[in-house]
């Protein structure tokens, strides 16, 4: 799993074929929660990338998703949004996985 450092989604959505993103902010407390569940989900699902960005730091790649509440999921394919869920429930956030991944 790979937490940005740098406004750079775009670029790991670009080079990697499957990118799934947990989009948080330091004082979500759902997001914390689900973090550890995504972390988890990335170590199980060798597919996709997984990505943690901070959507208050990185606004250039918040724009690549309609983030408007979170933490906010979102699944790339080929480049390109496939889908995105605002949740805190690991079922949906497994669906969402089995989208892009196939697992």
């Amino acid at each position: 799993m790979i937490e940005l450092t740098e406004d750079t989604l775009q670029e790991l959505v670009a080079q990697h074929d499957q990118v799934v993103v947990q989009y948080s902010a330091g004082w979500c407390g759902n997001c914390r929660i689900m973090k550890p569940k995504f972390k988890r989900l990335a170590s199980e699902n060798a597919n996709a990338v997984f990505v943690m960005v901070d959507a208050e730091k990185f606004p250039n790649s918040r724009k690549l998703a309609q983030v408007n509440n979170l933490p906010t999921f979102a699944s790339f394919k080929g480049g390109q949004l496939l889908n995105q869920i605002q949740t805190n429930k690991e079922d949906q956030l497994k669906a969402l996985i089995h989208e892009v991944a196939g697992n």
